[in-house]
């Protein structure tokens, strides 16, 4: 599957409509991101049932304020609506692939409890 690319028009629907969502934010003068890009596509191809989507953070810059990207390429996993990874930094393809087993092995009922925890302990605070 080609990736998708991301705008702030159509962000929430991606995300909204997929069960999991993985979003590279890039910028085409970045080195790193032009080298990370073939290992990413391929990843596109290897898993078909996941949403890959990029950012280019030059032409949405707003994007990239709103998930405060401060370093290119950032990965960013949602799965159910909800950010499960967020890290700076072009990964190897074994990398990638890696993350994107263990994002998809995620208990999500658990992390929704998690979540859930978090925000009572917040409030009690």
């Amino acid at each position: 599957m080609a990736t998708v690319e991301v705008t702030q028009e159509n962000l929430h629907q991606i995300i909204s409509e997929n069960n999991m969502v993985i979003v590279d934010f890039w910028a085409p003068w970045c080195g790193p991101c032009r080298s990370f890009a073939p290992a990413y596509e391929a990843a596109s191809e290897k898993y078909p049932d996941v949403v890959f989507a990029k950012v280019n953070t030059e032409e949405q810059q707003a994007l990239a304020g709103y998930f405060q990207i401060r370093s290119i390429p950032t990965l960013m996993i949602f799965r159910e609506k909800i950010i499960i990874f967020a890290q700076p930094g072009a990964l190897p393809a074994s990398a990638l692939d890696q993350v994107i087993e263990k994002a998809k092995a995620l208990d999500m009922d658990e992390v929704r409890r998690d979540i859930e925890a978090q925000g009572t302990a917040d409030k009690s605070a």
